[in-house]
């Protein structure tokens, strides 16, 4: 019986070790991954909104903790949002997380005029507002293209970038197209 009860937990232990081990998602500061160098016009999507694609220059090739821009990402930035991370999202995709204390109306309002759309409520409570600016490819993509905008009153949401905590009461997060090589 000892014999059995040993061989069944030697399996149990040898299979274990022969699953494959899940990496940490999501992996800040992640390298970026090489983008074509010639930039395309912008061009209306099937809402009629102009989206900017991203500025894939050699010029603004940035590290992933440099701080983004309107330029760089596509889509535009609230006034006075503070950068506070970039995350790689896998299938050559990055989202990038800016903090406002501004209440989220005023944010949602923000977007619905700048991207000339309604957005989709997903959630009232915490509320989180979902702007999709592009076609979402599941066999390219994790995130469809877009903005989200996430409230976290009354407490926020603890930022530890330059050292020094931070609270937002509203967080947003951009996923910009990605490149157009990267999408089949």
């Amino acid at each position: 019986m000892r014999r059995g009860l040993t061989a069944l937990v030697l399996a149990a232990s040898t299979s274990g070790a022969v699953a494959q081990t899940p990496q940490p998602f999501p992996r800040p500061g992640d390298p970026a991954r090489p983008q074509p160098t010639s930039p395309a016009p912008a061009k209306p999507d099937a809402q009629g909104v102009k989206v900017l694609p991203p500025d894939r220059s050699p010029a603004a090739a940035q590290s992933p903790s440099a701080e983004p821009t309107e330029e760089t990402l596509g889509l535009p930035l609230y006034p006075g949002a503070r950068f506070i991370a970039s995350y790689d999202a896998g299938r050559g995709q990055r989202y990038y997380l800016f903090g406002v204390n501004s209440e989220f109306a005023q944010i949602v309002a923000f977007y619905r005029t700048a991207l000339k759309q309604r957005g989709e409520l997903v959630f009232e409570v915490p509320a989180i507002q979902m702007f999709e600016v592009g076609r979402f490819r599941e066999e390219s993509m994790v995130f469809p293209p877009g903005v989200t905008v996430k409230d976290y009153s009354p407490d926020g949401y603890m930022s530890f970038k330059d050292k020094t905590p931070e609270r937002f009461t509203t967080i947003i997060q951009v996923v910009p197209a990605p490149p157009a090589g990267a999408q089949k």
